[in-house]
């Protein structure tokens, strides 16, 4: 019997798939790339490093299918709505089962497993919304979850015989500990994400995509930037994004688009690279250098030359100013 195994990296499914692969199963590992994944946060290849190994140490075959746009589409608006924050949790497993049917098909397997855990996560993961996603995504009946199975009613692989119920486990619940428990029992020591998790159930994240779009288009682009940086909202056309490291400063000039403004101080001070996008006035250039000289080192200066440039032209624009006052700031901080 062959079957498509689910993996993001994480423990539990990566526990799932070594349960199968150790009962006989033939598997073919599946990773939906997602920018909005914990595990990863600064790329926007999500899980997919920790998918790679997984499949790597277990030496299975591993397809990874991105679903960036179509993901993009269901944030903006999902059928069956988000969770405590922005996560459409139920559209975005309907999506993943959708390519686990279109692969099944392709490479002949025979059903689908997940390292899903009854009662975990609460919203994907209680009964009716997992007959419910099942359901949507046209694999009622296909879709074995070796953590949970013994809790849950039989699917068809264990009807048919093809996986034998009682080596399937039964575990529910939020807790952790079987799973940990079971990974060293396993051998498996390496798990770079042990719960998982997503971006969109961030409080601060959610609240900065809140603010995008509201004001702006969702893309890809877009999405890298609130991963980075301090973020302010300086009217309803511009917004100014503040690199905190080096790192970020990097990050942020490698995102910058025609048009954008980038602002920094000169060389003999340390501080951080801003990238402002948007409609900027000569008031709102100012206010941005302003903001970008709060984060500087001022070594008791009281002021700062800060540099503008528009990202693609040559030449830039010297500003003498003051830190913005933290009171202000705050009225802009997103």
């Amino acid at each position: 019997m062959k079957a498509i195994a689910l993996i993001s990296g994480g423990l539990d499914s990566t526990l799932a798939t070594k349960i199968m692969q150790n009962l006989g199963i033939e598997l073919i590992c599946l990773n939906t790339v997602s920018p909005f994944c914990l595990c990863n946060h600064h790329s926007s290849k999500g899980c997919l490093y920790g998918a790679n190994s997984t499949a790597k140490e277990l030496s299975l075959k591993l397809v990874s299918i991105n679903v960036t746009d179509e993901f993009l589409e269901i944030v903006k608006k999902p059928r069956h709505g988000y969770g405590s924050n922005m996560n459409p949790c139920i559209d975005c497993r309907i999506l993943l089962f959708k390519k686990a049917k279109d692969l099944m098909y392709s490479e002949g397997a025979s059903f689908v497993i997940t390292g899903e855990v009854l009662g975990q996560r609460p919203m994907s993961q209680k009964l009716n919304t997992m007959r419910l996603i099942e359901k949507e995504s046209g694999l009622q009946d296909l879709v074995l979850r070796p953590l949970s199975a013994r809790v849950l009613e039989p699917t068809l692989p264990e009807r048919q015989g093809w996986v034998t119920r009682d080596k399937l486990l039964a575990i529910s619940g939020r807790g952790r500990r079987e799973q940990m428990d079971l990974a060293r029992e396993l051998g498996i020591n390496d798990y770079p994400c042990p719960s998982g998790g997503c971006l969109l159930t961030d409080p601060q994240f959610a609240a900065r995509l809140k603010n995008l779009m509201k004001y702006e288009e969702l893309n890809l682009n877009a999405v890298q930037l609130l991963k980075l940086g301090r973020h302010f909202r300086l009217n309803d056309k511009a917004k100014l994004i503040v690199g905190r490291d080096e790192k970020e400063n990097l990050c942020l000039l490698n995102l910058a688009r025609e048009s954008d403004y980038l602002f920094s101080p000169t060389d003999d001070l340390a501080g951080p690279t801003s990238l402002g996008r948007g409609e900027f006035s000569e008031e709102l250039l100012r206010l941005s250098c302003e903001i970008t000289c709060r984060y500087c080192d001022l070594n008791g200066r009281n002021n700062a030359d800060i540099a503008c440039s528009t990202f693609g032209h040559e030449g830039n624009r010297l500003f003498k100013v003051s830190p913005l006052d933290n009171n202000l700031l705050l009225k802009f901080r997103v």
